[in-house]
C-alpha cells in the first residue's frame, strides 16, 4: 500500500512538472507581440463630424520587453499614438489610431498601420476601413431624384424592394 502511494506521488509530481514545462514552452524566446485586433471598420461615419479614434491593445507574448519602435500609417488623415516605454513580458499596451474624415477622399476608405518593434515578426499589420457618407448622402438623393422624374415621366410607380424599377404598371 505504502509502495502505491509512492508511486502515485511521483506519477503525479512528474505530471506536474511537464505541465510547467509545456507552459513555459508556451512563450516564444524574446519579445512576441500579439494584437487583440487586426483591424476595425468605423462603419458609416460623416465626413464633417469630427475625428474617429480606436485604441487597439495589444500584449507581449515573448520572455523580454517589447519595445515599440515606429507606428507608419498609409494616409497622412491616419495618426498614431503610443508609449515608448518597453511592455514587459506578459504586459499589455495601447495604440490609439485616429482618422481624421475631413482630410480625406469621400466614400468607402480603407488604411493601414504597419506596427514595428523589437519583436521576432519584426512589423504587424492593423487595417482601419468605414464609409464617409457625405458623398453616398448626395448619391442617393441624385438617385431619388432621377427616380422621382422617370416615375413622373412614363406614369409608372416604383414598386420599391424589387430589382423591377420601371417595368411593373402599377
Amino acid at each position: 500500500m505504502k509502495m502505491k502511494k509512492i508511486l502515485t506521488l511521483m506519477l503525479v509530481s512528474l505530471l506536474l512538472g511537464v505541465g510547467q514545462e509545456a507552459a513555459a514552452g508556451d512563450q516564444t524566446a524574446g519579445a512576441a507581440i500579439r494584437l487583440h485586433a487586426t483591424q476595425h471598420n468605423f462603419g458609416d461615419a460623416p465626413r464633417r463630424g469630427g475625428d474617429l479614434s480606436y485604441e487597439l491593445h495589444f500584449t507581449n507574448e515573448g520572455t523580454a520587453p517589447l519595445v515599440l519602435t515606429r507606428v507608419v500609417t498609409s494616409c497622412s488623415c491616419l495618426k498614431a499614438h503610443f508609449q515608448r516605454r518597453p511592455v514587459a513580458p506578459g504586459g499589455e499596451g495601447v495604440i490609439r489610431i485616429v482618422y481624421e474624415p475631413q482630410k480625406s477622399e469621400p466614400g468607402t476608405f480603407s488604411k493601414v498601420v504597419q506596427i514595428y518593434s523589437n519583436a521576432e515578426s519584426g512589423r504587424v499589420i492593423f487595417t482601419v476601413q468605414g464609409n464617409s457618407l457625405e458623398e453616398f448622402k448626395a448619391n442617393l438623393e441624385k438617385v431619388t431624384d432621377y427616380i422621382k422624374v422617370k416615375m413622373d415621366e412614363t406614369g409608372i410607380k416604383l414598386l420599391w424592394g424589387t430589382a423591377n424599377v420601371f417595368g411593373h404598371p402599377r
